[in-house]
């Protein structure tokens, strides 16, 4: 843990929840646009490494990740790391409560004091309140779901059946990486639409094609409504199986929604272009916990691709704002999803601005391989996050901002 930033009374506290793709990424590249003597960074994450989301279905299925502790990503970058768990935040009195990440709830709480609030906390998965999900369902949102679906996965004997549930670009992951790892399981994957239905045609057929190769038994137009030891009870009747994994989409953090900032249906916390919130001037929210609105004015999907933008959106509009520059203004737009069917095949579809698959996409080996590069440079970036481009430390400029006494001015 570092501990070698100077704090002192004049300086502006910057505290960052949660350090994933986003927040991650947003705390480096505060820490370079910004001078050390006039602000205090701190960020906050449950674990002391950094996780690659994106590739957590390869852990679920045995394979080791390259180690990427977090303490060695920020040194020398005047970023406080704190391993902590956030149990709360109170936006009225300006603080977060965290406990330590081993402690009894309710014991060891300590609140830490922000003047700019930086809310990463992301998602976990979705269990749509369908019976038997939690008791008896796999998640792969996150590190600790994936190593309990590796250690399940390990004790099956060949020719167990496997159920994944959903067909969006989790699921269809994991399932390709589960059938080629393990050959000698049954792997399905449960759909409640058409297997690829948000694919070009040269999509669906290359996504139908692979699967067909990996055995990877597909039903389609199905619901699950339950989830049991041994089985998933659907529409079309019971799917044997010995572990089940829930991928069908992304529920986001509860704090937020506990709080009295303006948040949406879902729990996202509303935000301005700038990923400031629209509620509480001193709170940015970026990533899966931001509702925020892309061209068009849909709002972004929970992803890497639409998290990492806002993240440099956020701590760019918070460095111009403490400093008196120009307002920065990035453009989130899609280019293409990149999805993974095992180590050796691909599928890059290419996207309008908004998200929607156009007739152009990349498959096979060149697909896997650009979807490998995409993912080691999403890693690079996060310890990168101004691209190793010269970047300047700025003073700040304002003195409620100098004083550390309350929200940047707009």
């Amino acid at each position: 843990m570092q501990q070698n930033t100077r704090h002192t009374a004049h300086q502006h506290r910057i505290v960052v929840v949660g350090a994933g793709y986003t927040g991650a990424s947003a705390a480096g590249r505060l820490a370079a646009r910004l001078h050390r003597e006039d602000v205090s960074i701190t960020l906050v994450n449950a674990e002391p490494d950094f996780v690659e989301r994106v590739r957590l279905h390869q852990l679920a299925v045995g394979q080791n990740l390259l180690p990427r502790p977090l303490d060695a990503m920020f040194a020398g970058t005047g970023v406080r790391l704190r391993i902590a768990r956030v149990t709360g935040i109170d936006v009225d009195a300006l603080t977060v409560t965290v406990t330590p990440p081993e402690a009894p709830a309710g014991s060891g709480a300590e609140d830490i004091p922000y003047d700019t609030l930086v809310y990463a906390l992301g998602s976990a998965w979705n269990t749509h309140g369908v019976p038997g999900v939690e008791k008896h369902a796999h998640d792969i949102a996150g590190r600790a779901g994936a190593l309990r679906l590796r250690d399940r996965l390990a004790d099956l004997a060949p020719g167990s059946p496997v159920a994944v549930v959903g067909g969006g670009l989790t699921g269809v992951e994991a399932a390709t990486e589960l059938a080629e790892t393990r050959p000698d399981l049954a792997v399905s994957l449960i759909s409640r639409g058409p297997l690829g239905d948000w694919l070009s045609p040269k999509g669906t057929r290359h996504l139908r094609k692979v699967f067909a190769g990996l055995r990877i038994t597909v039903h389609e137009n199905t619901d699950v409504t339950a989830v049991h030891a041994d089985r998933a009870t659907t529409t079309g009747g019971d799917v044997p199986a010995e572990a089940t994994l829930w991928t069908t989409g992304f529920a986001v953090h509860p704090i937020a929604r506990a709080t009295t900032l303006e948040t949406a249906e879902d729990g996202q916390i509303t935000v301005d272009a700038t990923m400031r919130s629209t509620s509480h001037p001193d709170v940015y929210a970026i990533g899966d916990a931001a509702r925020a609105a892309g061209p068009g004015g849909k709002p972004l999907r929970m992803s890497c691709a639409s998290g990492v933008p806002s993240a440099w959106q956020a701590a760019d509009a918070i460095a111009a704002r403490l400093t008196g520059t120009k307002l920065p203004t990035i453009s989130a737009r899609y280019v293409n999803q990149c999805v993974s069917l095992g180590r050796k095949e691909g599928l890059i579809q290419y996207v309008t601005a908004d998200d929607r698959a156009v007739s152009a996409a990349l498959t096979g080996r060149p697909a896997a391989l650009y979807k490998e590069l995409v993912c080691k440079a999403a890693a690079w970036g996060v310890a990168h996050p101004t691209l190793s481009l010269p970047t300047r430390r700025r003073r700040l400029t304002t003195e409620r901002a100098r004083a550390g006494a309350g929200a940047p001015t707009a």
